[in-house]
């Protein structure tokens, strides 16, 4: 499989190219890297109609057949993975070994959704009636991926919603588009015509797709700001939607944690992918106990950290994504600077191409500095020193967003006391970032409506349907 373009887009199990193309963007050096096909709303009709005409077909093959050909494409993805990933880290930045993860980590998900089966439940079965409760497919799905990890986070909706019967159309960030576009005629050659149809594209792309009258889900990741608009878009005709949307993930770092044992761990809970994740660690709240001693070691392991290119050999952190972010991050910056916070490492920009911003952490901002309400999804970090593990967990749990936390301490019975009480989707104890097909992940508040992963996960693709049957020997 050749890496290096023609990018096009798979609709109806065809390769199409664009009448129109945009230019895909190196973060690193800012160069021209490709060209990626821009869909017209008739291509995108095409898709929807393609998908829509494959559905009872697919929907009526048996769940083992869907659930081998699933797996299928995740060994197909893992035998492709070197040329995934140097493509990934050229559109998207990160660290070769990290684009490795990634690819890797796309695979193991559409394996491991691959083996998740939908339940069918049986209500009554008695001398009047049979009733039982069914997990049926929805049709025809859109789903929206991001740029911070398009190819994993695209499968997290490929694998459940196939597996439950559905048809997908699904569209990449405009920064990322490419690892896609080629997963997409690579599964050309596994799946069926039309069951997965990929289209590429700018902002208009994306509303088009979530008002689509023929479209009857959408699943999206991306920021709570486009979730609101894509919430919006899918009210007009009661389109089922997933949205996986911002975090302001918290960590609680108690008194009895060994600093040293920590510190590395808990460094890269907040800047692994550049801090562009959306469970990261937004805020770091340090017992006063431990404050001084943990800074210091964040401060100096960070000092060992190289940031740059990431296919440079020794690389750990690439470039922000993209330029509107690289300026949000900025900005950020900017307000800290200008509200006189103290910066411990970080906080200063080159003028050399590309969106680099050093690892940046900050010591003990205010609590409703904007470092510490907004969600930064970059390099910079804010410190928060609490005496009271009650105090830490009111401001913790101070936000509009609920994605994920975690909790860190040596006393793992108490630790995982204070994680039952913080309000998030997901909490982890003395680890964080860690997920599985196998368990739902989502959001609560405005982090995000339903779940992925997980048999929850599955169900999200799928109508509840019950069917009753009369016993003819019931005396009527």
């Amino acid at each position: 499989m050749e890496f290096d373009g023609p990018f096009t887009m798979t609709i109806g199990g065809q390769a199409v190219a664009g009448t129109a193309t945009f230019d895909v963007v190196n973060p690193a050096t800012e160069a021209v890297i490709a060209a990626a096909p821009d869909a017209t709303r008739a291509q995108l009709d095409e898709a929807v109609a393609s998908a829509r005409a494959a559905f009872p077909g697919w929907a009526a093959t048996p769940i083992e057949e869907r659930r081998a050909l699933i797996d299928r494409l995740g060994d197909a993805v893992m035998a492709q993975l070197d040329g995934f990933a140097r493509l990934l880290t050229a559109e998207q930045g990160k660290p070769h070994g990290d684009a490795q993860n990634e690819i890797g980590g796309a695979a193991l998900w559409l394996k491991g959704a691959a083996t998740l089966d939908l339940p069918v439940t049986v209500n009554e079965d008695s001398g009047d009636r049979y009733s039982e409760t069914r997990h049926v497919p929805i049709g025809v799905v859109g789903a929206i991926a991001p740029w911070n990890f398009p190819m994993v986070l695209a499968m997290f909706k490929v694998g459940p919603a196939l597996l439950a019967g559905n048809t997908m159309v699904l569209k990449p960030s405009p920064f990322t588009p490419l690892t896609t576009l080629k997963f997409g005629e690579l599964a050309a050659t596994i799946l069926p015509p039309g069951v997965l149809n990929v289209v590429s594209g700018g902002d208009a792309l994306g509303p088009w797709l979530t008002e689509h009258p023929d479209i009857d889900k959408v699943s999206f990741t991306g920021s709570t700001a486009t979730g609101r608009r894509v919430m919006q878009s899918a009210s007009a005709t009661l389109k089922r939607v997933t949205l996986e949307l911002g975090g302001n993930d918290p960590a609680i770092v108690l008194p009895d944690v060994d600093v040293a044992a920590v510190a590395e761990k808990l460094f890269w809970a907040a800047f692994a992918n550049n801090g562009q994740v959306c469970i990261a660690t937004k805020r770091m709240y340090v017992h006063e106990d431990i404050y001084d001693a943990l800074k210091e070691a964040l401060v100096a392991y960070a000092a060992t950290v190289k940031v740059g290119d990431g296919s440079e050999q020794g690389t750990r952190l690439g470039p922000i994504n993209n330029r509107p972010q690289y300026e949000r991050v900025l900005d950020l910056i900017r307000d800290a600077k200008e509200r006189g916070y103290t910066f411990l490492t970080g906080g200063d920009t080159s003028e050399t191409p590309g969106y680099f911003v050093p690892v940046t952490i900050i010591d003990n901002p205010p609590e409703d500095s904007r470092i510490v309400q907004e969600e930064q999804f970059g390099p910079v970090l804010p410190l928060l020193k609490f005496r009271d593990v009650e105090d830490a967990l009111a401001r913790a749990n101070a936000s509009d967003y609920g994605l994920g936390a975690s909790v860190w301490g040596s006393d793992e019975d108490a630790a995982f006391a204070v994680a039952e009480r913080i309000a998030s989707g997901t909490v982890w104890v003395n680890e964080t970032q860690h997920l599985t097909p196998l368990a739902a992940f989502g959001g609560i508040k405005q982090s995000g409506v339903g779940v992925e992963g997980g048999l929850e996960g599955l169900l999200e693709y799928t109508n509840v349907k019950t069917l009753v049957r009369r016993r003819q020997a019931a005396g009527e």
